[in-house]
């Protein structure tokens, strides 16, 4: 079995929990394509089977986020489930929040939180925090592509829309603007929109799937690709499948595989004239 399960993730619940309920309906291993913390909700894609060969190209998308900040108080996870470190800063108007957007847009280099899954000597930063120790999460390279303040939601309480890069944590977003503004703020809810060509209004709740509907939530690997197709049949077919490469005349990239008998097989790559499988998926 291979494919996408688009999961509209619950509040309060782990992604790798979201991960097992469809492992354990499908009998297949399984894997999320960019995990969201606890207290987040919204589109989490699962991979099925040979699709987690696509972890790494699915991680690197483009994500979108509706996400809620908090000002007047600082939390040790920056998000408002830790514990308050520091209060009393100034809530900014929306003036003063839209005049320091520019400078959090673009390529940036940004310290995890603390409390997050980014390593330390092959440790994680989370169970450090938890124990108490003194360290430092290195800056990571991460792309900002949009940052819009939409509506006041509360007397402390602003929403944004976000759209970046892998690897982004919304919760450094906020610590970061807050120190532009010279004051406190936290996190308090997150909802991820889209994640690559996944969409929350296609996802499905965990709750919603059982053994008799879940084939039919099943995305095929080949609909969420978005490169161009190569058809390949008789002794160009036979080279493919055995591990050797083929000449082609398609330009030189990425392209889903056909065989001849239609099905789709995986992924090829064209270079200098020749074809080979990169990776197969089905």
């Amino acid at each position: 079995m291979t494919g996408f399960i688009n999961i509209n993730k619950a509040a309060g619940v782990s992604s790798a929990r979201e991960v097992a309920v469809v492992k354990r309906l499908t009998g297949s291993p399984c894997g999320h394509m960019g995990t969201l913390d606890p207290m987040a909700v919204g589109v989490l894609p699962v991979g099925i089977g040979n699709a987690c060969r696509l972890f790494d190209y699915f991680l690197t998308k483009r994500k979108t986020y509706h996400a809620t900040f908090r000002f007047g108080k600082d939390y040790d996870t920056l998000d408002t489930t830790g514990t308050i470190v520091a209060e009393g800063g100034a809530v900014p108007s929306m003036d003063d929040i839209r005049a320091v957007l520019p400078s959090l847009v673009g390529d940036v280099m940004q310290v995890p939180p603390r409390y997050s899954a980014r390593s330390v000597g092959g440790r994680r930063g989370y169970a450090m925090a938890r124990a108490g120790e003194d360290f430092t999460l290195p800056p990571k390279k991460v792309s900002i592509y949009s940052i819009e303040a939409v509506s006041r939601r509360s007397e402390t309480e602003y929403d944004f829309i976000i759209e970046c890069g892998g690897g982004t944590y919304i919760r450094s977003i906020c610590r970061d603007m807050a120190k532009m503004l010279s004051t406190h703020a936290a996190m308090s809810a997150l909802v991820r929109t889209a994640s690559g060509p996944f969409g929350i209004e296609d996802a499905v709740t965990s709750q919603s799937l059982d053994a008799d509907n879940i084939n039919s939530h099943i995305i095929p690997v080949q609909s969420v690709l978005p490169f161009g197709e190569a058809h390949i049949d008789g002794a160009e077919q036979k080279k493919l499948l055995n591990g050797l490469s083929a000449a082609t005349q398609l330009a030189d990239g990425t392209y889903k595989i056909f065989l001849g008998d239609g099905s789709f097989y995986g992924l090829g790559l064209a270079q200098d004239g020749r074809f080979k499988v990169k990776t197969k998926l089905c």
